[in-house]
């Protein structure tokens, strides 16, 4: 079998060279790079030092090694979805659009078509039944990055190779320490996607400017300060209100008149809910059929925890009915959906009004 095997140069997609190559594989290294490092949001330039780390695996272990630059195509796709999202206004999610349209979309497109498999250091697995490939925890359920996956294609799916996924975070410590890597003691990766360490906040700025609105609170209306802009905030927000004598939550947007609504207090009621709006839904393996789909977990954003709850679909309306109120219900973000056993990440939809 023939795999291509996508290290960052971080601990959890180095780890997954040892391992291959113990089940007696010959992986094809490919380090990605997209990096704008010419934006001035960046802290500093990674790539180098991923390289460098990737580099001295494939040597170690005997493998292929080419550095590809999807660059331009991580533009076009990626932080085009992300600004257009901003603008309206919504909370987009640029690492579950980079597995989609990068890892597993361009860069199957332009170099994994010889491949049999693409193996990541995605904390996940997948199973097979004769409905074909579906995608399934992984054992450490604080690590656990479906939620991420939630978006591609059953196409890409049935290629996606998960060498860590049965394994707890310290365990792949373990074997990156045993092993010498020198990503052993790396921290775990901050940044968007393949970005690297980057100041979300410049970066936006950078792309779309500001527009300065008023920040008022829900309840009463009063005014309670100015923003740089709408789309630097985003639904269950506390950090960077910059207001007095709180804690306040961002919890509404209103756009046509650039305001930015806020509650009061660590659990404001304006900030819960039991109905999660949501449209586009995409099931992960539409081999199997979801028609008769009603109890379900659900999560609204990446967390161990997983949600309770309804999923209604007719002819008017596609929504999930929590069985609990939760927080930070914010449009554009992903419901990623479960089954009741937590273990089949069954799809996601986009979080509309």
């Amino acid at each position: 079998m023939k795999i291509a095997a996508l290290v960052s140069g971080g601990v959890d997609s180095s780890v997954t060279i040892p391992l291959l190559k113990k089940q007696g594989f010959d992986p094809h290294i490919f380090y990605i790079k997209i990096g704008m490092e010419d934006q001035s949001a960046f802290m500093d330039c990674p790539s180098e030092e991923d390289i460098e780390i990737t580099t001295w695996i494939a040597k170690k272990y005997g493998c292929k090694f080419d550095i590809v630059d999807l660059q331009n195509e991580y533009w076009s796709s990626v932080v085009k979805y992300t600004i257009d999202n901003v603008k309206k206004g919504l909370t987009p999610n640029p690492d579950i659009m980079c597995n989609l349209l990068i890892k597993f979309g361009a860069f199957n497109d332009k170099y994994g078509g010889n491949f049999d498999k693409i193996a990541t250091g995605h904390y996940a697995t997948n199973y097979e039944t004769d409905e074909g490939v579906f995608l399934s925890t992984a054992t450490d359920k604080v690590k656990d990055q479906t939620y991420f996956l939630g978006q591609i294609t059953h196409s890409q799916l049935q290629k996606t190779l998960f060498p860590i996924g049965e394994l707890p975070k310290s365990k792949v410590r373990d074997i990156a320490t045993e092993m010498k890597l020198p990503s052993a003691g790396r921290p775990d990766s901050q940044g968007i996607c393949f970005l690297g360490k980057i100041n979300y906040t410049d970066f936006i700025k950078n792309q779309v400017g500001e527009m300065p609105g008023e920040i008022r609170e829900l309840e009463t209306n009063t005014l309670l300060g100015e923003h740089k802009g709408f789309w630097f905030h985003t639904i269950g927000q506390r950090r960077g209100l910059k207001l007095s004598g709180g804690p306040w939550f961002v919890v509404k947007k209103d756009l046509s008149k650039n305001i930015v609504f806020v509650s009061k207090g660590y659990d404001p009621i304006a900030r819960y809910s039991n109905h999660v709006n949501i449209e586009n839904i995409h099931f992960l393996n539409s081999n199997h059929g979801y028609s008769n789909l009603k109890k379900i977990k659900f999560k609204i954003r990446h967390q161990p925890e997983f949600n309770s709850g309804i999923f209604m679909k007719n002819e008017d309306e596609l929504k999930i009915v929590s069985d609990t109120k939760i927080s930070g219900i914010a449009p554009g973000q992903f419901a990623v959906i479960y089954d009741m056993e937590e273990k089949t990440c069954i799809g996601s939809a986009v979080i509309s009004e």
